[in-house]
């Protein structure tokens, strides 16, 4: 797997090669009848069939617009007519199956849709009539279950206007209501939220403006309000979701399905997609290419070049319950530039630095306050999030602050301080058991700090304020208490085990340092005891080995107020 593009990935022809070389190593891997593609043995909450359809669908999503910019791939062109034609059969061994509520399937749906509309003559005329029938019946499921209130109901929409544009049946009256029903979604300034869940996650951008703006490509004529709407709104959205991005491309470890890696920055290749520019197109390009890049640099891969669940590594511990294989492939999304025609400025375009942003910047419907440092970034979060998890939510909602350059940790267990690795958390250690920031009760987004009411144990109350200062940051808590406990303030997580290692304890402050990074945490107001903690390995998503700096305070029956700053050097 070649992993070095800096400066080699400019043309079409260089993202094309980039796209082949991710997927090339998948083509031993795909079943007799090419409908499953097996990648490993590890489950999800849904069944083995439904995980070797996901790993078989998503490639599409880099395919299908390799396709329909030109690309030929004669290989998988034979594959994927095989695999349509059996997956869909009743009769075959590797048909896909029926349905039941909250259905795998119907997500798998959304990247074989946008091949019907984007490239029939790859994925529908080489069919039988019978074999289009097949297929036709088995989409056509999705219109049969209720879906969840979220993102997933962009499934339904693709597939009915797949089935629309390719002259079949489809449910013009289901279409219509999930369309109406995504505007219950809408926050305001570009911003949605995950349906019901209230989440305001990367889903917002490469799942809901992603299929919003690929609906304006190709339903532009047909309903050119709804369209103009969605490129509005996304054109909005640019403007503060930019901020998400640090200028050597990474972006925010914040949220779920960050297995999904590279997606990161698909959104901006939905823009060029539908032809919107909400930033220059050079600007864009930088962007895309540095993140791309980023990305390729890390050990994503296996030893056959397959994309692991993971995020700069392999790591099951941050997974979800609904990551299998074959899911990292939802990556592919960021290909869709590959169908832009070849005379479009994106491809002559110079990839050029991020424009000039504010330094500092409250983004309320997402319930942030960003803050931009050198070479790095910082998301203030006051810890609001949907009680329904899928895997370690806490940490990946919960924390004080997250960093595009330190990552997160997740927990283990949450009956060891070293296992719950409580990175940006404070922690109360209670009769064995380590508890942290879950139940937020009220908050607010200032322009100058976020503010969050929250309980992390019965007859325990905090109310924090988060103040970002050009060094890093200053946590003030106030504490009502029914307890006698302890609790840690803990800082971010510094990768170990690299040139320059040092930690440091000492009365009111530990830090953690090596050659390129380090973070220190310091009582100001209150004495504590300087502690680094040793978190275990593969708790955090950028780093296999970290410690984690934090001050550990005595809490009091009644009021107690603690005054933290937390300071931050990044330099990689």
């Amino acid at each position: 797997m070649r992993t070095d593009w800096e400066g080699k990935l400019n043309s079409k022809k260089d993202f094309q090669d980039l796209l082949l070389n991710i997927i090339n190593p998948l083509i031993p891997h795909y079943s007799e009848e090419k409908a499953e593609l097996i990648l490993g043995v590890t489950a999800t909450n849904y069944d083995q069939k439904a995980i070797r359809l996901e790993a078989f669908s998503r490639p599409l999503w880099g395919l299908v617009p390799f396709w329909a910019g030109g690309g030929s791939s004669p290989e998988f062109e034979e594959i994927y007519r095989k695999g349509l034609a059996a997956g869909t059969n009743p009769e075959s061994k590797e048909y896909w199956g029926g349905f039941h509520a909250f259905d795998q399937r119907f997500v798998e749906m959304a990247a074989i849709s946008y091949g019907l509309i984007l490239t029939p003559e790859k994925v529908w005329e080489p069919l039988s009539d019978k074999e289009k029938e097949n297929l036709v019946n088995w989409l056509y499921g999705i219109n049969e279950y209720e879906l969840p209130i979220c993102n997933w109901i962009l499934f339904a929409v693709l597939v009915n206007i797949a089935l629309k544009a390719r002259g079949q049946k489809y449910d013009a009256e289901k279409l219509e209501y999930y369309l109406d029903g995504l505007d219950q979604f809408y926050l305001g300034n570009g911003w949605y939220q995950d349906g019901d869940s209230g989440q305001k996650d990367y889903y917002i951008s490469f799942a809901i403006h992603f299929y919003s703006l690929f609906y304006a490509k190709v339903m532009e004529k047909e309903d050119p309000q709804r369209c103009a709407k969605y490129k509005e709104r996304a054109n909005t959205f640019a403007q503060t979701f930019i901020y998400w991005f640090a200028e050597d491309g990474l972006s925010l470890p914040f949220g779920r399905s960050l297995t999904y890696r590279f997606s990161q920055v698909s959104f901006f290749c939905a823009c060029l997609m539908a032809d919107i520019e909400p930033f220059p197109v050079g600007v864009m390009k930088g962007l895309i290419v540095r993140h791309l890049c980023a990305w390729m640099k890390q050990p994503i891969f296996d030893r056959s070049d397959i994309l692991t669940v993971g995020y700069a590594y392999p790591n099951l511990v941050m997974g979800e319950r609904y990551n299998g294989p074959g899911s990292a492939y939802w990556a592919l999304k960021t290909f869709a530039i590959l169908m832009l025609p070849d005379e479009h400025p994106f491809w002559s375009a110079k990839a050029e630095p991020m424009p000039e942003l504010k330094t500092q910047l409250a983004i309320p419907e997402a319930a942030m306050l960003m803050h931009r440092y050198k070479n790095h970034v910082t998301a203030f979060t006051p810890g609001k999030y949907s009680p329904a998890g899928h895997g370690q939510t806490p940490a990946k909602y919960g924390k004080f602050a997250y960093d595009t350059g330190f990552g997160f940790n997740v927990a283990k267990s949450t009956c060891e301080v070293h296992e719950c690795a409580p990175d940006s958390m404070l922690a109360f250690y209670i009769n064995g058991y380590v508890y942290t920031r879950r139940i937020c009760e009220e908050y607010e987004i200032k322009e100058d700090r976020v503010i969050s009411r929250w309980i992390p144990y019965e007859g325990i109350t905090v109310e924090t304020h988060i103040i970002p200062t050009e060094e890093g940051h200053i946590r003030k808590h106030i504490i009502e208490s029914d307890r006698e406990c302890v609790a840690y303030d803990c800082g971010f997580a510094v990768e170990i085990d690299v040139p320059g290692e040092k930690l440091t304890e000492a009365a009111n402050m530990a830090e953690v340092e090596n050659h390129y990074s380090s973070c220190k945490v310091m009582a100001t107001g209150t004495n504590g005891d300087g502690t680094v903690i040793i978190a275990d390995p593969n708790t955090n998503l950028m780093h296999p080995m970290t410690r984690i700096p934090a001050v550990c305070y005595k809490i009091c029956k009644g009021k107690n107020e603690l005054d933290t700053t937390v300071e931050v050097r990044f330099e990689k």
